[in-house]
């Protein structure tokens, strides 16, 4: 017999639940490690025989029965119970539906991305890297709007540091 064949038998053997074999005898006694394996499963199964399982308390019964009739006096949980995960997937599902398409809708009011090729009449397609002064500019160009903004901005706060300090 193997190592691997007798490892299965070895609980049962152990336990004293079926006898060993001539076969696994002759095994045994040629290898050590198995012979360890089954030592230590027999040491095992005498602590199991020994160790006894604690009594219960002599109340448990009474706080049994009490937490049984707790139970059933509560009311159960209505149809919002079970409709509550559903509504919640629901909701989730439509804020990411709803994001999604700020998202995209902002992304079209932005225009080309950095990297967006640069059609000169004339010439071939030019990429624009961010941060070149061709970049600047363009961007500059496409906000020229919400600079000049800015610019009524900062005339309204020297104005209202005019008045403030005469």
């Amino acid at each position: 017999m193997t190592c691997n064949e007798i490892r299965e038998l070895m609980p049962d053997l152990a336990a004293g639940l079926s006898a060993a074999s001539a076969e696994m005898n002759e095994h045994l006694t040629t290898c050590p490690v198995c012979q360890r394996k089954l030592a230590e499963l027999r040491q095992t199964m005498a602590l199991l025989d020994e160790w006894q399982a604690p009594e219960p308390s002599p109340y448990f019964d009474v706080r049994l029965q009490a937490r049984v009739r707790e139970e059933i006096a509560n009311p159960r949980p209505g149809w919002l119970q079970w409709m509550r995960k559903p509504a919640l997937a629901l909701a989730l599902t439509l804020l990411v539906v709803v994001g999604g398409t700020v998202v995209s809708r902002r992304s079209e009011h932005l225009g080309p991305g950095p990297n967006a090729a640069v059609e000169v009449q004339g010439l071939p397609p030019l990429r624009v890297e961010p941060g070149t002064a061709v970049g600047d500019l363009q961007a500059l160009d496409k906000n020229h709007d919400l600079y000049a903004d800015f610019d009524m901005l900062d005339d309204l706060e020297v104005q209202s540091n005019v008045t403030a300090n005469p």
